[in-house]
């Protein structure tokens, strides 16, 4: 049964009261039109709940906006959802990535993830290739989809709003990776599923990394604001040292925004529950609302978090990860790095869920809480111990 304006209806009552189920919920084409997001093609979810998303099908199919009863969940940054044709991967030493990076979910991958740098190409078995120059995130974020369906289908009394991509980052001489993504949304709930598959399609064995930048921004997040997950260690802290403290800003409660504000990321090692899954939440309980992540821990087993608290650029990011914060070079001397031979595929299955209110918000919680107890100290000391992710 679907749930709607504080009734349970069947699919006929839905018809009943109705033309079409667009009056209350659907997923909807459109192309962006102005300004450097103009050309860009999107899709518009509206769950009847009061949740409503949007996915760029010429950005990876990475999801853009996302609000709740009016509340955005998902960060606009200053550079807009750029149009991936006036991106330029290699531009500014690798970190014009950050020109085009905006919205709720930035995935990057897909056989490089974290600070731009050069590393072999020896697999490719082409001379005039011994290396390749990788930029911040990787390229997948830029890349249209070739989008293969979308729309909405009934299971009985049940709707589910969906819509399915692939996402081709190749080159000869190079990589040949597909990441084939669905999104899913239960028509009166307030849950978004992602299931991507990243499945090697070329003939040489080729490295692959992946991780989900995941946005949220204000009026969720905002001072007071708080990251709650199952941390069993804060392993790494880019300011840790002399100025871990500096700004007044831990792990845990968050701040509003601020001037001069120095961008703070920690990895933090994820305990998971008897199924496997890793559940994050940032929670605003001026608000009464709520933002959850659950990944599973056998497919991204390391975690950041991510504060960009500078005013005018006010963020947060939750970011499940194939690999450890060292990076490319660092996977492949401690032979972490995953190599996919061809047609050999990797699975991420991804949950946003909205917490509506403080009875979900403390469920949320303590479910979490039963995972792992997370440090209560604003600031504790990383311990430097990055766990083995050798298969």
């Amino acid at each position: 049964m679907v749930k709607l304006f504080g009734q349970t209806l069947s699919r006929r009552e839905v018809a009943e009261r109705s033309g079409m189920l667009s009056q209350f919920a659907g997923v909807r084409l459109m192309v962006l039109g102005d300004g450097v997001e103009r050309g860009i093609r999107m899709l518009e979810f509206r769950t009847g709940s009061g949740l409503r998303f949007t996915a760029l099908i010429d950005r990876a199919l990475d999801i853009a906006d996302c609000e709740f009863k009016g509340q955005a969940i998902g960060w606009h940054s200053p550079s807009g959802f750029r149009h991936p044709g006036l991106h330029e991967y290699e531009g500014e030493k690798g970190l014009a990535w950050a020109r085009s990076f905006s919205g709720l979910l930035v995935t990057c991958g897909l056989d490089h993830i974290l600070g731009p740098g050069e590393v072999p190409a020896d697999e490719y078995n082409y001379p005039g290739k011994p290396s390749v120059t990788h930029s911040l995130h990787g390229r997948i974020s830029t890349i249209p989809a070739r989008l293969t369906g979308y729309g909405e289908t009934w299971n009985g009394d049940e709707c589910v709003l969906w819509a399915e991509g692939t996402v081709q980052q190749s080159a000869v001489f190079g990589e040949d990776l597909h990441l084939v993504r669905r999104i899913e949304a239960d028509v009166g709930r307030n849950t978004i599923r992602i299931r991507d598959r990243v499945v090697n399609h070329g003939f040489a064995r080729t490295p692959h990394m992946f991780f989900y930048h995941v946005n949220v921004g204000h009026p969720l997040l905002d001072e007071g604001s708080r990251y709650v997950a199952p941390i069993r260690d804060v392993v790494w802290a880019a300011h840790a040292g002399d100025a871990y403290e500096r700004q007044g800003v831990g792990y845990c409660t968050l701040s509003g925004p601020r001037l001069g504000f120095r961008e703070q990321v920690w990895q933090h090692e994820m305990a998971a529950d008897s199924e496997g899954r890793v559940p994050v939440a940032i929670i605003n309980d001026q608000l009464s609302l709520g933002f959850q992540v659950t990944t599973r821990k056998d497919q991204l087993p390391c975690a950041y978090e991510w504060q960009n608290f500078q005013a005018g650029q006010y963020a947060l990011g939750i970011e499940p990860s194939t690999h450890h914060v060292l990076g490319d070079l660092a996977a492949r001397e401690r032979g972490e790095m995953i190599w996919l031979e061809h047609g050999e595929a990797r699975a991420y299955d991804t949950e946003f869920r909205i917490l509506d209110g403080a009875e979900e918000i403390a469920e949320a919680g303590a479910a979490i809480a039963r995972i792992e107890a997370q440090p209560q100290e604003p600031y504790p000391e990383p311990s430097g111990k990055f766990a083995d992710l050798r298969p």
